[in-house]
């Protein structure tokens, strides 16, 4: 059975902020729910960053906005949250305003499972320490999921975990440390114990790319309203995601993206010692 699922990210609904065209946000929103109503995927999956944070009640009030939106669709959505949408409303919030639970979960799609590894995407800003700060939880969470997988997953979070290099990207190459958590690694290292096919998604980064990092294929999505990439214009980017034996992803919009993945059970022979 073939699993089809749309894909939006990094919505970032608000005031533009630098690059971010938030003012375009929820009309773009809108085109994205009659993609759908197209399509007929069999769900939907927003990545996080719904809005641009500014404080608590322009927060909520900004949150409500995009899941009006949201409630138009008639498929199943799943939401994870990203750094802008925890900066000034806990979690409890967010699955108030969303309508939906928005702990760690395993969805079970047939021939596929779904991992919505919802890990805390707070961005902390004390002089203690100011980035991202992964739960020894979440990391228990993403080992045991990975550890106990029979079938096929996708592996669904806001930030990636794949260290990727972001030369060029507007936001990351001068500040890298907010890319990704600190404890990326460990979290790789908690992806390898599968024995089945893995392949990672996320939001965060606001730019379309395939890493393989140990023969697992890590995606990002570009963010439905960045501008970075197309010349001062909103991406305008969605995506429509096709999983049986291998992956067809392709994303629409100003920077069109389309890649094949066959995801593999079998890492890479391990590296050579230095010469």
């Amino acid at each position: 059975m073939t699993l089809r699922i749309a894909i939006v990210a990094d919505i970032h609904h608000g005031a533009p902020s630098h690059t971010k065209r938030g003012d375009t946000a929820l009309p773009l929103l809108a085109r994205f729910a009659d993609f759908v109503a197209r399509e007929a995927p069999d769900l939907v999956l927003d990545l996080g960053d719904r809005i641009s944070d500014v404080d608590a009640a322009t927060d909520e009030r900004l949150e409500t906005e995009v899941a009006e939106v949201f409630a138009r669709i008639d498929v199943p959505v799943h939401h994870v949250c990203g750094n802008h949408d925890r900066d000034h409303l806990d979690v409890s919030r967010n699955e108030a305003i969303l309508g939906q639970a928005l702990a760690s979960e395993v969805l079970d799609m047939g021939q596929w499972q779904i991992a919505l590894w919802r890990a805390d995407a707070r961005i902390w800003r004390g002089e203690d320490h100011r980035g991202f700060r992964l739960p020894e939880t979440d990391l228990l969470w993403l080992s045991r999921m990975a550890q106990a997988a029979e079938k096929p997953t996708l592996v669904v979070s806001h930030v990636p975990v794949s260290g990727h290099a972001q030369t060029g990207n507007y936001y990351f190459q001068r500040s890298p440390q907010y890319s990704t958590y600190p404890e990326a690694a460990r979290a790789r290292d908690a992806l390898a114990q599968a024995r089945v096919p893995l392949a990672c998604l996320a939001g965060h980064v606001h730019w379309n790319t395939v890493t393989q990092v140990d023969g697992i294929a890590h995606m990002t999505q570009q963010s439905l309203t960045e501008s970075f990439t197309t010349q001062g214009h909103p991406a305008e980017a969605w995506g429509l995601m096709t999983l049986d034996e291998t992956i067809h992803w392709q994303v629409f919009g100003r920077d069109p993206f389309e890649a094949r993945i066959t995801p593999r059970a079998a890492r890479w022979t391990p590296p050579l010692m230095p010469f």
